[in-house]
């Protein structure tokens, strides 16, 4: 599959997703900047990373004080996401909804286990 496509499928899923999130988390969804790429590797601390990751969180989360050069942002691999889910349309585009939640939640200062006790795990 094309990256193109998986970016626009990508796209209509947190649009639709967004929309029916609590009014709080549709606001703290607004604060962080959501970028898509296919695989880790153009980040500067990917080094770090494994290569199969599905999405990263990265900067400070919610409840830290911020500073203006560290924003947020969810990066959501859609390569690895596609085939995770078995090259599958509808369910590339729940587990990018679960994905992007999972790492909203660290936004939110939620550690694994608490976002693992809401069933985005």
């Amino acid at each position: 599959m094309n990256f193109e496509t998986l970016s626009a499928w990508a796209d209509e899923e947190l649009k639709s997703l967004v929309k029916v999130l609590p009014a709080d988390i549709q606001e703290a969804a607004k604060q962080v900047a959501i970028s898509f790429e296919e695989k880790p590797g153009a980040g500067l601390e990917d080094g770090s990373l494994e290569g199969d990751e599905l999405g990263l969180f990265e900067g400070p989360c919610a409840v830290d004080v911020t500073e203006a050069d560290s924003l947020p942002r969810i990066r959501l691999f859609l390569s690895n996401l596609w085939e995770w889910v078995g090259e599958e349309e509808h369910d590339f585009r729940d587990e990018v909804g679960t994905t992007f939640l999972h790492e909203l939640g660290h936004y939110l200062g939620w550690d694994e286990e608490e976002v693992a006790e809401r069933g985005l795990e």
